[in-house]
């Protein structure tokens, strides 16, 4: 019986997971805390677990998702999809590993209101992930403030944890978010990863009353700089490593998340002199996580 009553509960929440595309940005302090490494991991770790997932890649050069995977052709022409004359799935472009990836730079991303924008994220994809890229004060695309969730990665290192903090507070203080997801990536232990958690949360809950939600964390693997240097993820080129296994973890574990409204229909955008005098109210600021 006890069985029978565990499988109707996954049924049920399979079923409930399915009510729509969970649209998840990814970003960070630094691009040094691995957010694009992030992305492609877990967008290989859910496809492999039987998900449609498309990946909105927002930064370009050496950093971005496709030089990431040796290149990408095609991933791209998103404002052909918001003047609604391509299909969301013809534009992105398909990666072996299984999931979708569709090129969004800042240029393709103005100049369109919420309603077009958010076309890009409700097609046939199970899971969006945007790998998004902060703007020169520090603020969310218009297409990545459409998420449900914002993911903060960091690492335990005192001035990753401190710039996680600043990145959380400008985010914060922009776009009137109250919620972060966070993931410590790199880690040694589960035992830093939950230290450097709890102390980031009591700073962020102490000075912004900002509320933090453990995403977990992912092991520090020389292998994973080892698939990089393959243009490939750990997920797929070494999977029995523990950063393959925590990343599976994970994709697991977001699928069942609280699907809350998106972060647009909760929040409006500050005026720039709002924000700055918000911030400067806030004095307490990094320097004490």
């Amino acid at each position: 019986m006890d069985k029978l009553i565990s499988d109707q509960a996954e049924g049920l929440r399979r079923l409930l997971a399915k009510s729509g595309s969970r649209v998840i940005a990814v970003t960070g302090g630094t691009a040094s805390v691995g957010c694009t490494t992030t992305v492609v991991n877990l967008a290989a770790a859910l496809a492999q677990q039987g998900k449609d997932v498309l990946v909105i890649d927002e930064c370009l050069g050496a950093r971005s998702v496709g030089a990431a995977l040796g290149g990408l052709r095609g991933a791209g022409n998103i404002a052909a999809v918001v003047r609604g004359e391509m299909h969301l799935d013809d534009a992105a472009a398909r990666h072996a590993l299984g999931f979708s990836v569709l090129t969004a730079s800042r240029s393709d991303r103005e100049g369109h209101s919420s309603a077009q924008l958010d076309v890009l994220l409700h097609g046939s994809a199970d899971i969006v992930l945007i790998d998004a890229q902060l703007d020169p004060q520090g603020h969310l695309s218009p297409l990545a403030i459409l998420a449900h969730d914002v993911m903060i990665v960091t690492r335990v290192a005192a001035q990753a944890i401190t710039d996680a903090y600043a990145c959380m507070k400008r985010l914060h203080y922009a776009h009137a978010l109250a919620q972060f997801r966070v993931l410590v990536n790199h880690v040694l232990s589960v035992e830093d990863a939950h230290t450097a958690f709890a102390n980031l949360a009591g700073v962020a809950g102490r000075y912004l009353a900002v509320a933090l939600e453990d995403a977990g964390c992912i092991a520090a693997d020389v292998r994973t700089a080892r698939a990089q240097e393959l243009s490939r993820c750990v997920v797929d080129a070494f999977p029995s490593t523990p950063a393959a296994r925590d990343f599976r973890h994970l994709a697991a574990e977001l699928q069942y998340w609280p699907m809350r409204p998106a972060m647009s229909s909760q929040t409006r955008w500050m005026a720039p002199a709002t924000v700055t005098a918000a911030q400067h109210a806030d004095q307490p600021s990094a320097q004490h996580a």
